[in-house]
């Protein structure tokens, strides 16, 4: 069963969807730039047999708030008063692509939230070559400011954010897409190497690999988990 609910941050409501025993380990899911929490459905029944799941709606996303600004830091500030306002001491963490890096901005700063990270297909902060989105006809399931706020950050990121990844102290897993992912496959490797306890697991199905891969993906999850 899933229990839908929201709680206030700062000011801003976050919505969260809440499943699996509530005696097991915490985990909290980030989901990828436009998506929601239900995006995780291919894989949460695997996720949540052993682990007490809080799957968010980050800001301006989904049933959340959209406050009209947006950053990574804000999106991890937002995390951490989550987990506060939860009392959640210290959880395991997984985030896709923009959700992987709050999560790892997050395990940057705050060492001993974070028991292990799953980073799935998420690009290295390096400056790349910056791109101009269209906004998709109709109506959307976030805010679209948000786009265009946290693409000049992954375009032009913090060199900060590249530095402190060896800082962090959670054994980590990274899955990369493969080649027929738009991430670089390189800077992945990259991102894996620069972490004190980091390995990389491959799927070769793309960027979205925990919808296109359900079962490898939430195998070499709950293994590593």
């Amino acid at each position: 069963m899933i229990d839908h609910l929201s709680t206030d941050v700062g000011g801003v409501r976050l919505a969260y969807q809440l499943s699996g025993p509530p005696d097991a380990p915490p985990l909290v899911l980030l989901h990828a730039m436009g998506e929601t929490a239900a995006d995780w459905e291919p894989v949460r029944p695997a996720l949540d047999r052993a682990r007490h799941v809080y799957a968010l709606d980050l800001r301006g996303h989904g049933l959340s708030d959209r406050p009209g600004e947006y950053s990574l830091e804000l999106m991890r500030a937002d995390v951490l008063g989550f987990l506060d306002a939860l009392g959640l001491a210290c959880v395991d963490l997984i985030g896709h692509s923009m959700g992987g890096a709050v999560a790892y901005l997050l395990a940057e700063e705050h060492l001993d939230r974070v028991r292990r990270l799953v980073l799935e297909d998420v690009p290295v902060p390096r400056p790349r070559e910056p791109t101009t989105p269209t906004r998709p006809e109709g109506q959307l399931a976030f805010d679209w400011a948000l786009v265009p706020a946290i693409r000049a950050q992954i375009d032009t990121p913090d060199p900060k954010w590249l530095d402190r990844l060896g800082r962090i102290t959670a054994p980590t897993l990274v899955i990369a897409g493969g080649p027929g992912s738009h991430v670089p496959q390189d800077g992945i490797a990259e991102l894996a190497q620069r972490l004190p306890d980091g390995r990389v697991v491959t799927i070769p199905v793309g960027h979205l690999v925990h919808r296109a891969a359900p079962e490898a993906f939430a195998s070499a999850v709950t293994a590593f988990l």
